[in-house]
């Protein structure tokens, strides 16, 4: 197996730090829509809207824990590029595949988020299907 040296942990600055700003931008449009849903029912009384909003606030849930495990595979890379520098090679190994599988985690919920999301939509969709075939 090679070294692994400061540039193996630092490669994956850039794709974490994408990822997270991704992240980022999910939960914001999140927060907006369940603001504005949020308006709508004080408004209408829709049990629809709170249908959305508990699936919101689910996908909200995975979204955060998408974050957590970003932020954390990078501050274990950090700590494995640290560890490198002091040079204790055997652990910044073993804190690098941590870090590895900290970031499959992360990835691994944003696919379970993708889901929820798709279907959410797939209910709109046959919602507008049904009121096109009453008409």
């Amino acid at each position: 197996m090679e070294e692994l040296s400061l540039t193996t942990p630092t490669l994956l600055f850039s794709a974490i730090s994408l990822i997270m700003l991704a992240y980022t931008n999910r939960f914001l449009a999140y927060a907006s829509v369940i603001r504005n849903l949020h308006d709508i029912y004080l408004e209408k009384k829709d049990t629809s809207i709170l249908r959305q909003i508990k699936n919101l606030k689910m996908r909200l849930q995975l979204t955060r824990w998408m974050q957590v495990f970003g932020i954390s595979s990078l501050l274990f890379c950090v700590v494995t590029m640290f560890l490198i520098y002091v040079n204790f090679f055997t652990i910044a190994i073993w804190v690098f595949g941590v870090a590895l599988i900290l970031l499959i985690i992360s990835l691994g919920l944003l696919i379970k988020e993708i889901q929820i999301s798709t279907e959410a939509l797939q209910h709109h969709i046959a919602d507008i299907e049904e009121h096109l075939k009453k008409k």
